[in-house]
C-alpha cells in the first residue's frame, strides 16, 4: 500500500506540476500583455469567482464530501456508479442554478468585492464569462472525487493542465483583439477542458448509472454540504478582504498581491498534493474504525508537509527580488512591479506554514458520515483576525499589511483545528510532531543563511537557481544531522 501511495504521489506531483508551470506561463503572459494596473484588477476582481468556486467545488468542499462518501460505498462493497445515480443529477442543477445567478448579479458582486475599482463594468464583463467556471468546475470535481477514491490519480492531476491550456490558447490568441477579456474567456473555456480531460477515465473506472434516481432522498443533502461549503468560502474570504481593501490603495496593488500569492503558493501546492493522495486512505481508515492507522498516516503526512513548507518558505524569503524578477519582470511589468510584489511575497512566506498546516489539519474532521462543523468555526475566527488586523494595518503599511495580517488569521485558524481535531476526531501526538517541527524550523534557518552568504556572491537567474540548490543540500543535511531521518 505504501508503495502504491508513494507512486501515485509522484504521478500526481509531476502531472499537477505541469500544469501549474502552465499556470506560470500564463501568469507570465498577463504581466507581459497587460502589467499591472486597473484592467488586470479588473481581471483579478472577475477571477474571484473560479478562485472562490475552484476551492469550493474541485479541491475543498467537494472533495471532502464526496470523496468518503464514494469510499464508505467501496468499503460496504457497493458499486461507485450506484452513488453517481444518487447524486450527480442534483449537483448538476444546483451547480447550473450557481452560474446563472453570478451571470446575473454581476454589477452587484464586483461593487461587493471592490467598491474602489477603477474600471468596473469590466469586471462585470469578465464576471460574467467566468461564470461559466461554477457549472464546469463543479462537474469536474465530481469527477474527480469520484476517481480518487476508486485510487485513480492519472486523470484528476490533469485539470490544472487542461485549464491553463484553455486560458493560454485564448490569451495567446485573442489578446491584441478583446484585451484582458481574452483572458476571462480563457477561463470559461479552460474549465470546460477540465471535464472533458477526466471523462474517459470517468467512463472506464467508474462509469455512467444504469438509471437517474431523482428521489428525494439523497445521499448529497445540504446538511452534509453545509458545513463544507461554510468552511470553504470562510477560507476562501480571505481573497475578499485582500480585494475589497487593495481596491482603495494604488491602482495594480491588487495585481501585486495576486501574483505574489501565485508564485508563493506553488510549494504549499506540491506538499498538499500528498496528501490529496493520502486522503482516500485515511477516509477509509476511519470508515473501517481503524484508529491507529489513520493516526500514523496523519501525523506522516503532518511531517511531510512541514519539510516541505519550511525550506520553501525560507528560499522565498531570501530570494523573493530575484525570483518575481526572473518570472515576471517583463514587458509591461517594470521593475517597480518587482520590488513591490517581492516585499509582499516574503511577507506572504511566513504565512506558507499555516495554510499548509490548516490545509492537512482540516481533512480528518471531513471523514465520518457527517461533516463536523468545527473546521467552519475555525476558520470564521482566523478570517475575523485577519480581517481586522488588515483593517487596522493597511493605512499605514499597504499591501504588505494585507500578507501579514492574511498570514496571522490562517495560523490562528490551524492551531485551532489542532486542538480541536486532538479532541473530537484523531489524537495525534504533540510531542512527536512539535520535535520534527522544530529540527525541520532549525534546519530552514540554517539554509536560509547558507542562501543569504549564496546570494552575495551570485545575481539573477545564477542566484535563483543555484541558491536554492545550495539551500535545499544545507536542509537536508542540516534536518538528516539533527535527528530527521525521514527527510530522504
Amino acid at each position: 500500500m505504501h508503495r502504491s501511495l508513494v507512486r501515485a504521489a509522484v504521478v500526481t506531483v509531476v502531472i499537477t506540476l505541469s500544469g501549474s508551470l502552465l499556470g506560470f506561463v500564463r501568469d507570465l503572459l498577463v504581466a507581459r500583455y497587460f502589467g499591472a494596473d486597473g484592467g488586470t484588477d479588473a481581471f483579478l476582481v472577475a477571477w474571484t469567482v473560479p478562485e472562490t468556486a475552484f476551492p469550493l467545488v474541485v479541491e475543498g468542499a467537494m472533495a471532502f464530501l464526496l470523496v468518503p462518501l464514494f469510499s464508505r460505498a467501496l468499503t460496504e462493497g457497493r458499486e461507485p456508479r450506484d452513488v453517481v445515480a444518487a447524486t450527480l443529477p442534483r449537483v448538476v442543477a444546483a451547480l447550473a442554478l450557481g452560474s446563472v445567478a453570478v451571470m446575473v448579479f454581476a454589477p452587484w458582486i464586483v461593487r461587493l468585492i471592490a467598491p474602489g475599482l477603477a474600471d468596473p463594468a469590466l469586471a462585470v464583463t469578465c464576471t460574467r464569462l467566468t461564470a461559466l467556471t461554477i457549472l464546469t468546475f463543479g462537474v469536474a470535481g465530481y469527477v474527480s472525487a469520484a476517481l480518487r477514491a476508486t485510487h485513480v490519480f492519472g486523470a484528476p492531476a490533469t485539470i490544472h493542465l487542461a485549464y491553463n491550456v484553455g486560458i493560454l490558447a485564448l490569451i495567446w490568441s485573442l489578446h491584441g483583439r478583446f484585451g484582458i477579456v481574452a483572458a476571462a474567456a480563457g477561463v470559461a473555456l479552460g474549465g470546460a477542458l477540465m471535464v472533458a480531460a477526466q471523462l474517459p477515465s470517468f467512463l472506464r473506472h467508474v462509469g455512467l448509472p444504469r438509471r437517474v434516481t431523482l428521489r428525494r432522498t439523497s445521499l448529497v443533502t445540504f446538511g452534509a454540504f453545509a458545513p463544507l461549503a461554510v468552511y470553504t468560502l470562510s477560507r476562501q474570504a480571505q481573497v475578499f478582504v485582500e480585494r475589497f481593501l487593495g481596491s482603495h490603495l494604488e491602482p495594480g496593488t491588487i495585481s501585486h498581491l495576486n501574483y505574489a500569492q501565485k508564485v508563493a503558493q506553488l510549494p504549499m501546492l506540491v506538499a498538499l498534493l500528498v496528501c490529496t493522495v493520502t486522503f482516500p486512505t485515511l477516509a477509509r481508515n476511519v470508515a473501517a474504525q481503524q484508529v491507529e492507522a489513520a493516526r500514523k498516516r496523519l501525523e506522516e503526512d503532518l511531517r511531510t508537509v512541514t519539510a516541505l513548507i519550511v525550506v520553501a518558505a525560507a528560499y522565498l524569503v531570501v530570494f523573493a527580488p530575484e525570483i518575481i524578477g526572473l518570472l515576471l519582470e517583463h514587458g509591461a511589468f517594470t521593475a517597480a512591479d518587482t520590488e513591490a510584489t517581492a516585499a509582499i511575497m516574503r511577507v506572504y512566506a511566513f504565512g506558507l506554514f499555516g495554510h499548509a498546516m490548516v490545509g492537512v489539519l482540516c481533512r480528518p474532521f471531513f471523514t465520518g458520515e457527517r461533516p463536523d462543523w468545527f473546521p467552519a468555526v475555525a476558520m470564521g475566527v482566523g478570517l475575523a483576525v485577519n480581517a481586522v488586523l488588515a483593517a487596522l494595518l493597511v493605512p499605514h503599511f499597504g499591501g504588505p499589511a494585507i500578507a501579514a495580517a492574511n498570514g496571522a488569521g490562517i495560523t490562528v485558524t490551524a492551531v485551532l483545528l489542532l486542538v480541536g481535531m486532538r479532541r473530537r476526531v484523531i489524537d495525534v501526538s504533540l510531542a512527536s510532531l512539535g520535535a520534527a517541527a522544530a529540527r525541520l524550523g532549525l534546519a530552514a534557518a540554517v539554509a536560509a543563511v547558507a542562501g543569504v552568504l549564496c546570494g552575495r556572491v551570485t545575481h539573477g537567474a545564477v542566484s535563483v537557481f543555484l541558491g536554492g540548490a545550495v539551500m535545499l543540500a544545507v536542509f537536508a543535511v542540516t534536518a538528516y544531522a539533527s535527528g530527521v531521518r525521514r527527510v530522504r
